[in-house]
Parts: structure tokens; sequence; C-alpha cells
């Protein structure tokens, strides 16, 4: 294992868990900004992400509001390659597409603005549960007529990965960390 793999890890260890309705949820700064996010655990990600992609075949990264955000721009200052957010309120621009996500634990709208005909697209995100929120920005990316190559997600709980793999064998889906909860804390996988 990597250092920066390393410090990962060891950032998740000891990560409470707090349950919305029946769903688990760990509290971590890459996944909620709280507590305070340590800027050598931000580091090893990027590090750690921008090893895992062939960044020539990507023309933009898409970052996710809130938690893609800070993991997003340092990918993006890392590899030279454009940053867009899908956001959830919208501007009503030109090409604007709208998004209806479902998580494990909420729903809602999120749109995209300034993908391009052909254009690759990697995403990043914070947490990959159930998969909902990403199947729905696949095919919101899908519309705009642009193409997801790669989805790397810091976090994997649960089933949504191997589900979205099936969907889309043409992406590369890949985490860096698998965890489960077990009863109230983090177990760290593989």
């Amino acid at each position: 294992m990597t250092v920066a793999m390393d410090q990962l890890r060891a950032s998740l260890q000891n990560a409470p868990v707090i349950w919305k309705g029946d769903y688990p949820y760990f509290i971590h700064p890459v996944t909620d900004g709280v507590p305070r996010m340590d800027p050598e655990v931000l580091k090893a990600i990027t590090e750690l992400v921008v090893e895992r992609v062939d960044w020539s075949r990507v023309d933009v990264l898409l970052g996710i509001e809130a938690m893609g955000l800070p993991l997003a721009a340092p990918l993006s200052i890392a590899t030279g390659v454009p940053l867009v957010v899908a956001r959830k309120r919208s501007y009503g621009l030109e090409g604007e597409v709208k998004i209806d996500q479902t998580t494990g634990y909420s729903k809602g709208a999120m749109y995209l603005n300034d993908l391009k005909e052909g254009e690759r697209v990697a995403i990043l995100e914070d947490v990959l549960s159930t998969g909902g929120t990403l199947q729905a920005v696949i095919e919101g990316v899908q519309r705009a007529k642009a193409r997801v190559t790669d989805i790397i997600t810091v976090v994997e709980k649960g089933g949504g990965l191997e589900r979205l793999q099936v969907a889309h064998p043409d992406v590369r889906i890949q985490s860096l960390v698998r965890l489960e909860m077990d009863g109230a804390k983090v177990v760290l996988l593989d």
C-alpha cells in the first residue's frame, strides 16, 4: 500500500456512524466537510486519483455538488483538465440539463451546464452507496451528448458500484476505498 492510501484509510478508520432513518451514514471530512479536512488527506486523494485515470482520454472533469467540489478542484489543477460542476440549482443557461436524482437518504434535482457534444467526461464522487446519484448524472451527461469514460469514487459502500458497472460496461468505474458499517463503526475492506 502507498503512503497516500495509508493516509486515506487511516482518516476513515474512526469515522463516526449516524443513522438517517434506516440508512447508516458515516461522518468524514471528505464526505461531509466536518470535522475539518486535513490537507494531507486531500493531497493523498488527488495523488491516488491522478494515478488511476488515463487523463489523455478525458476532456472534462465533473464534480458533483457539494462534497465533490473540494475533491475535484485540486484534481483539475493537478491534471490540467477543465472542471464542470453538477449543481443543485438551475441557471437556465442554454443547453442546461436537469437531473432528477435519488440516493439512499434524499431526492432532488441537479443541473449540468457547459458540457459539449462528444466530450469525454470523468466524474469524481465522494461516496458511492446505492449508485442513484451517479446513474442520474450519467444519464444527464448522455442527454448533453457527451460520454462518461471514467468514474472514481473516494469511498464505496453498498452495492451501487457493481450495479453501475453492469449497467454501464463501457465506463471504467472504480473506488479508492471500500467500507461497510458494522453497528456504529466503519470497517475498511480489502
